[in-house]
């Protein structure tokens, strides 16, 4: 059975010049996703990625994460654009880092691809009107 989730990968500063995402793909046959990511050597980084897999490969890589010391969080809300309410301003196409919030050239209007949204947040502060929403 297949399994596809995503998760935010926190790693202590001693692991990040570590291959962990290499034994995830080699070891454990899992394909990833990055989704957004903040590695600065001998500090501690950050990444939010999409795993999916056989779920006995899933289960096994989550516990090697653990086992290495990576703290894991499941990525258990979703960002919603209430339609209605939207203006079009712009403003949160120029903070969203993933571009899940674009400006179509044409139409100027702003479109959002929920596949691409990583539940940063930032949107949802800088909307004005306050159309998007953190559903859990």
């Amino acid at each position: 059975m297949a399994i596809s989730k995503r998760v935010v990968l926190h790693f202590p500063s001693r692991m990040v010049d570590q291959p962990i995402i290499y034994r995830l793909v080699k070891d454990y046959d899992l394909v990833l996703n990055i989704l957004k990511a903040s590695v600065t050597p001998k500090e501690e980084g950050i990444m939010v990625v999409e795993l999916s897999g056989g779920r006995a490969d899933y289960d096994k890589g989550i516990k090697y994460l653990k086992e290495a010391g990576v703290k894991i969080q499941s990525l258990g809300q979703d960002i919603v654009r209430n339609d209605a309410r939207c203006t079009h301003c712009g403003a949160c196409v120029v903070i969203c880092p993933t571009g899940a919030l674009a400006l179509d050239p044409k139409t100027r209007m702003v479109d959002f691809s929920e596949d691409r949204c990583t539940a940063c947040e930032l949107c949802v502060l800088s909307c004005p009107p306050r159309v998007m929403e953190v559903h859990l």
